[in-house]
């Protein structure tokens, strides 16, 4: 049977030291995963990112029951520092811990023996295979069985916990169950019906399901554009991960999808009030107020200027929370080019929001919101060429229809502000097609 390692560490890109952001993915997958490999373990990562920074039962059973650890130290995250405390407190051995070479660490990891690696300017590893030796290397001593607890080490009588057989069996049982259950899902999202994730969530027993499972059942309805599954599913969820900050954001955002904007602004809102603005929250809730006034604007309503005001304000406030994520800026920018008369702010925030999306650009893989964003900016400033070549790159990134869906509403409104102003915008429906025919049903 091979031992398991569990991993600790950031997800994604990270900000660190000088502006520069650390592709943790990426030294997952060229240092430490291979690294694991080599050294006959069986890796599993901490899914602490996936359901939203929440410290659950199934985290605390990895830190607890897996032979083996790495810990990331790197940009001192919060988790992985509270996830290490844990780990060397009921463990006395068999934790590596490693960090990126030259970025910032909270304390002097030198008496843990932590294992440097390197990175480049693009924040990806630099000498890949010499680290991925180096680690493997460390975790084979490890089967020395040599103490690298701190607590261990310095408390001589600190009792060692008994790990009873059965409890591990248990534990690796739990842990292949929600390998296969994501198996599923991500096949029920490949199928792209509602019906084939309904038939994977009758078969999951919520109740006992890992964290982690739910969050991606709960996703795999978003992929499929079953608003009223996700909102039904909440209420299933045990009560920790009900509160966690991005169930509560997506279930804005499913509530707004159904059109119960007055619960999708409640919620969204009283997360504002208890974490203050973010890209995302602000994002949705941005979403939210839009499509309020599209509705009011319809409608003749006396209340659509007031409205749409609200919805700048909330996506500049996301912006401003974050100048990093353009998604939020760009939805102010446009919104700023559509009221009547139109917003004189637009003028200086656009060059920051297209800066915004550049430097995503250098430093990351492109994701379809960096190109939506992209497109958009050439939609405003008219330039069809670049609108073109956008609209290939973003269809190229499509993940879920209504990703798409959103950005050719976008432009239809910024097509209908020009036609009441005389503008030559004809053009612009060519692109709507073109994303309309990629959108959800």
């Amino acid at each position: 049977m091979i031992p398991l390692c569990f991993v600790l560490m950031p997800f994604g890109r990270k900000p660190a030291d000088g502006g520069r952001e650390i592709d943790f993915d990426a030294v997952y997958a060229e240092i430490i995963k291979p690294a694991i490999v080599d050294a006959g373990l069986e890796p599993i990562r901490a899914d602490e990112e996936t359901v939203g920074g929440i410290i659950h039962k199934p985290m605390f059973e990895r830190l607890m029951l897996c032979d083996y650890a790495v810990a990331d130290l790197t940009t001192a995250n919060p988790n992985v520092l509270y996830e290490l405390g844990v780990r060397h407190g009921i463990r006395p051995h068999s934790t590596v811990v490693i960090f990126g070479r030259g970025t910032p660490l909270p304390f002097d990891v030198a008496p843990l023996h932590g294992l440097p690696y390197g990175l480049g300017k693009s924040g990806k590893p630099k000498a890949a295979g010499t680290d991925r030796a180096a680690l493997a290397r460390r975790l084979r001593d490890c089967r020395e069985q040599k103490a690298d607890s701190p607590v261990f080490q310095l408390v001589s009588d600190f009792p060692r916990p008994d790990i009873a057989r059965l409890k591990t069996d248990v534990f690796r049982e739990r842990v292949a169950e929600a390998k296969a259950a994501k198996d599923r899902l991500a096949a029920a999202r490949r199928a792209g019906t509602a019906e084939a994730v309904a038939e994977v969530d009758r078969g999951l027993g919520i109740a006992d399901a890992e964290a982690a499972v739910v969050v991606d059942l709960f996703l795999s309805y978003r992929a499929v554009s079953a608003w009223q599954a996700m909102v039904d599913l909440v209420p299933r969820m045990a009560p920790e991960l009900q509160r966690a900050v991005m169930i509560r954001e997506q279930l804005g955002l499913a509530l707004n999808r159904l059109k119960r904007r007055d619960e999708a602004v409640a919620v969204l809102q009283e997360l504002i009030n208890e974490r203050g603005p973010s890209s995302e929250t602000n994002g949705i809730l941005g979403r939210v107020h839009k499509d309020r006034w599209d509705e009011a604007n319809a409608a003749a309503s006396p209340a659509a200027p007031g409205i749409l005001r609200q919805a700048i304000a909330t996506y500049l406030a996301g912006f401003e929370a974050d100048w990093r994520d353009a998604y939020p800026g760009i939805n102010a920018v446009t919104l700023m080019t559509l009221a009547e008369p139109p917003d004189e702010r637009r003028h200086d925030l656009l060059p920051v929001v297209r800066y915004a999306v550049q430097r995503r650009l250098a430093g990351k893989t492109p994701d379809y919101w960096d190109q939506a964003t992209l497109l958009e900016l050439a939609v405003l400033a008219g330039d069809r060429t670049g609108a073109g070549h956008a609209l290939a790159d973003a269809l190229a990134l499509l993940r879920e229809g209504w990703e798409a869906e959103t950005t050719a509403r976008n432009l239809r409104l910024i097509r209908d502000a020009g036609t009441r102003r005389g503008e030559e915008v004809a053009w612009i429906a060519e692109i709507e097609r073109g994303l309309t025919a990629q959108a959800a049903p």
